[in-house]
This record gives C-alpha cells, structure tokens and sequence, in this order.
C-alpha cells in the first residue's frame, strides 16, 4: 500500500510518500481502507519535533483519525463487521495511508444520511467541541469569545454556543474567516491580527467584558482574551495554537473571581465514543456542520502540512487517500 512515512523530525519536507506492507490486523483488530484521514494541528507540532508528548519512535506513519470500509477482521472479531463504513482513531498513529489498523471497540458506524469526509471531520474536532461546549454549561444571553473560530474546533463551538442562544464573537486571524464566522451564528467577528481588537471585543460585549472564552490559541492572544473577561466570568483552557500556554495569574483571577475549566483529565474510552456518537448524530439531524476548508491527495501530505502551519486554512483539513468508501 502507499503510505506517509515520517522518517526524521522536521519541517513538512519529512513526510514521503513510500510504498509499504499492507498491514494484517492482529486479535482485536480491524483493517479499514482509508477514504479520508484527519489531519490535526498537533499532527504538526508532532512531526516538528516539538509535540506536547514527547518524541514518538522513528519511522512512523502518522494520522490519529481515519474513515472508510472495514475490509478485514482479526481472528476474535465478529467478522460481520466487514463492509462496515466506520470513522475510527488509530491509537496515534497509521492514518495517513491506504489502509489502517483499528482496534474493533473504537469504530463508530457512520449514520446513512452523514457524509463520510463530514463524520471524519467531527472525529477528533466533533468529540473535542462537543466536551467543552458540555463543560462550560452556556446560558442563554452570554457573551462568549471563541478563539481560532474559523478552524476545526472553533467552527463548531461557534454554532454549539449560538445554539444555546449565547451572544457569540467570534475570532481569528485575518479579515477573510468573517463571512464563515457570522455564517456559523456568530454575532459578529473580530481579527485578532489587529492591534485594538480587543477594543472591538469590548465593543461587541457592549463594554460590559466576557462572560467565557474559549482559549485553544494559548500566548498572547489567550492572555489577552482572559483580561477582557468580566468579574465573574469564565475561561475554557484546550489548547496552544501559539505555541505557548496563556498567561494565568491565579492571584487575579482568583480576585475577579475568574474560573478555569481545563481538561484536566482525558474522558474514558467509553465517553470519547459516546462523544464522537453523539457529535455524529447531530450532524447527521443538521444541528452541527463541520467546515471542511481544503482537502489534498495523499502524496501531498506535506503541502497539508504547510497549509495548516501558514494560519491560512478555514475548517477541517483532510487527507483522501483513495476515493470515499461509499462512492
């Protein structure tokens, strides 16, 4: 099978495209063709050398996320399960190729009317989304700042907060991502590229400040973000896009009475599933639209790679390494 083998850490140079041996799925195991893989922001920072976990074994194929027809089983799987078109993490790695290796209990049937790059799209981002929105308990009437609201994660959690009828802002970088902002329900959009955007933030609040921002940028612009909310408010800690961790002065906001909501500890096996099931099921009954803003062939991993690391994608960012599995 061809495959994206990563055999140095570095820029997007290091991902090549190399022919491999079809791997064999072992007890437990399924083996799914691949129609469409995920690529995330962390996939970047991973193959850069500077992942939040450390430095992975060499050589690697990398890709988290995959979608496609299940076409083989292994010896202790109900082998009904061949046919099945599945979205599935991968265990960490093995995404970005043909054909990849599961575990059996993390596939989830993709529902009939949900297109299939759609449920990739919501796999890791849909679940991501999904938790937060869950955890910052949205009243209606709030005002919530999202960061990177043109993004993966940010799209979503743009449409989850005006669902709850909250006042959305949304931000990014660059005048560009505007018209898909308000287009998700934001109320209005701020580019944090600006120098006085947080003035224009303060203006969309009515001068009254943020009752919650969600932070994934991290830096500056999380630290920022966190000044601007009021006393009382709230701040959704899950990512760095930057770079760097938000600046958190505890004695603040502990002062204002800020509170944080970080995701302390990662959801089990079984509420990841019911998470990606229930994203899933909102997408498929038209409550959630994952943006899926550009999509490359497999050989051009790297120029993925590059898109994402140039701040100037939109949305969710696909690998399609064969054609999709219900075509």
């Amino acid at each position: 099978m061809r495959a994206v083998v990563m055999e140095e850490f570095g820029g997007p140079q290091v991902l090549r495209i190399r022919q491999v041996e079809d791997p064999v799925p072992g007890p437990g195991q399924v083996l799914v063709a691949v129609a469409y893989a995920s690529i995330t922001f962390v996939e970047t920072q991973v193959r850069s050398g500077n992942g939040p976990f450390g430095r992975p074994a060499l050589p690697r194929i990398p890709g988290n996320g995959v979608g496609g027809r299940i076409v083989a089983a292994g010896p202790d799987v109900d082998p009904a399960l061949r046919g099945t078109v599945v979205v599935t993490t991968t265990g960490g790695e093995g995404g970005y190729a043909e054909l990849a290796l599961a575990r059996a209990q993390d596939v989830v049937p993709v529902p009939a009317s949900l297109e299939l790059k759609d449920a990739v799209a919501l796999l890791a981002d849909g679940r991501t989304a999904l938790l937060l929105y869950r955890q910052a308990e949205i009243k209606p009437s709030e005002r919530v700042l999202v960061e990177a609201a043109g993004g993966g994660v940010g799209s979503l959690l743009v449409q989850l907060a005006a669902g709850a009828d909250a006042h959305v802002i949304g931000a990014a970088r660059g005048a560009g991502k505007a018209e898909l902002v308000t287009s998700l329900g934001a109320a209005s959009y701020v580019d944090y590229s600006r120098a006085d955007w947080l003035d224009r933030v303060m203006e969309a609040t009515g001068g009254v400040g943020l009752d919650l921002v969600f932070d994934g940028v991290g830096g500056r612009i999380g630290t920022e973000a966190i000044g601007a909310l009021r006393e009382g408010g709230r701040v959704s800690i899950y990512g760095m896009a930057s770079g760097a961790d938000a600046e958190l002065d505890e004695g603040r906001l502990r002062a204002r009475s800020i509170g944080v909501i970080g995701l302390t500890a990662a959801p089990s096996p079984a509420q990841t599933r019911e998470l990606i099931v229930d994203a899933l099921n909102l997408a498929a009954g038209g409550k959630l639209r994952p943006v899926i803003g550009q999509t490359f062939p497999l050989e051009s991993a790297a120029a993925a790679h590059r898109a994402i690391e140039s701040r100037t994608t939109t949305g969710k960012t696909l690998l399609i390494p064969a054609g999709d599995a219900r075509g």
